[in-house]
């Protein structure tokens, strides 16, 4: 057929008119800082960003994280950190709050809520990491895989520390296996900043080591 095609309006029926054109989805970035964070989350986020810029390309990783932590150890006494909403638990496991998520994927800021007794698994991670405990204590247990000439393989508890308001800790893979837990008996909340993009990957674990019998359990 020679010609122009004939518009797609031109087949209409009167009795059939054309439906209304959904919206196009919404492809708008979300902001870096979450909806009603606190003005010193946000001031956080912004040292921590610095912080995160100032290393170069080949800085290691525990640098970076050393850094990080020594910024986060100066908003772990302030009052106002986190607003309200930010503070909330759930009752069925420790909640994620997500802060702030650097634009260039650099790094995280989330606050973890813990009600007493929850617990992560034990697992290690993908990149850097660096925790504030804000409120309550944080129980840190570390681990240690071994393996044997015979093939098998144990997970061996090597130390537990309990981390009071103010504590920061930094730690970087490999050898970061690990269980993080509210063993007091009020809630607690913590600070983490991930060097990763959390809305992205939704998560810095790498491997979880859900196995029965823990710890020093054969693998």
């Amino acid at each position: 057929m020679s010609g122009s095609p004939m518009p797609f309006a031109s087949f209409s029926s009167p009795r059939q008119p054309v439906p209304p054109a959904r919206p196009a989805p919404d492809h708008r970035p979300q902001p870096a800082t979450a909806p009603g964070s606190s003005p010193r989350t946000v001031e956080l986020a912004e040292v921590l960003t610095q912080a995160v810029r100032a290393a170069p390309g080949t800085e290691p990783a525990d640098r970076t994280a050393e850094r990080v932590a020594r910024r986060l150890a100066g908003f772990l006494h302030h009052p106002d950190l986190l607003a309200v909403e930010h503070l909330q638990p759930s009752p069925s496991h420790y909640r994620q709050h997500v802060l702030h998520v650097d634009p260039q994927g650099r790094f995280s800021l989330v606050a973890l809520v813990w009600l007493p007794g929850q617990a992560t698994p034990v697992h290690d991670h993908t990149t850097w990491c660096v925790v504030g405990t804000y409120r309550g204590t944080e129980e840190e247990t570390s681990y240690r895989f071994d393996r044997y000439p015979d093939g098998r393989a144990e997970l061996k508890p090597v130390a537990t520390t309990v981390n009071p308001p103010g504590t920061v800790t930094h730690l970087t893979p490999p050898g970061d296996i690990h269980l993080v837990r509210n063993g007091g008996d009020v809630l607690a909340v913590s600070l983490h900043v991930y060097g990763t993009d959390i809305r992205r990957h939704g998560s810095s674990i790498r491997r979880r080591y859900d196995f029965p019998g823990l710890p020093g359990q054969p693998l």
